[in-house]
């Protein structure tokens, strides 16, 4: 792995003895490390760098690292997370995975076990899917980045009218399109844009926010178009949809032979 292609790395730690030996060990690796010393240093750095991997600490000044993780979630959910936790604190472990962390390591730890784990994760996340910028489905165009939906002129669109999504909406519409082809439950939709954990809450949350996206999208709910309800399951996004992905995408294309 060549430094900067796959590897550009961010550990959030505020220990510095521990900072610099995870900084030193990555470097050694082959992979280009970044650091920040606290949570709210870490989500700045997190937010203004395109990053493939963070190795985020969860006890932190200024902010700690579940609370950071939640609000990396919300921005960039698709930014792979390591969370870095002290031997026997089990509850911390499970929280920061419920949270969205992708995976964990136990100090103290070796450098090759770290090694290892940051392959493995970067490996899973190299096959995910690429974020979703613009979502093409049924006469509508969804800019998920200027939180908008955009109707063509005619047919079932109507008027080439533009109607405003809020944040919540627009990471719905991004998840269900990202997981296009399968049924997303609500349960999933709560844990994974909410952040919340769903055992034993019953909340209307996921269904009102449906709602309004279908109101935006024109879709009617007797019978939709672009978000199916499968009944008992959760939701799916219309197969004919088409999302654009970002500039410098790495996703192979169906028939492009790349």
């Amino acid at each position: 792995m060549s430094e900067g292609s796959m590897g550009r790395i961010l550990v959030v730690e505020d220990d510095s003895a521990i900072r610099r030996g995870l900084v030193d060990c990555l470097r050694f690796g082959g992979y280009q490390p970044f650091e920040a010393c606290d949570g709210k240093a870490g989500l700045e750095s997190a937010l203004a760098l395109d990053l493939n991997l963070i190795l985020l600490d969860l006890l932190m000044p200024r902010m700690d690292g579940l609370t950071m993780l939640k609000e990396l979630r919300a921005a960039k959910p698709h930014v792979p997370v390591i969370i870095l936790t002290a031997k026997g604190e089990e509850e911390d472990k499970v929280r920061g995975l419920r949270a969205g962390a992708d995976d964990y390591v136990v100090k103290p730890f070796s450098a090759t076990e770290l090694l290892a784990r940051v392959e493995a994760v970067l490996r899973r996340s190299a096959e995910r899917p690429s974020p979703v910028r613009v979502i093409e489905v049924e006469g509508r165009r969804v800019d998920l980045e200027r939180r908008e939906v955009r109707h063509e002129g005619g047919g079932g669109g109507g008027g080439g009218e533009v109607a405003s999504l809020s944040d919540k909406e627009a990471l719905v519409m991004q998840y269900l399109a990202l997981h296009r082809g399968r049924v997303v439950t609500r349960d999933e939709l709560l844990q994974r844009v909410w952040g919340l954990d769903p055992r034993g809450m019953h909340t209307r949350t996921v269904d009102m926010a449906i709602a309004r996206l279908r109101e935006a999208l024109r879709d009617d709910a007797e019978n939709p178009k672009v978000i199916s309800t499968v009944r008992g399951k959760g939701y799916m996004l219309a197969p004919s949809a088409l999302p654009d992905k970002p500039a410098g995408s790495s996703e192979r294309r169906e028939g492009s032979g790349e």
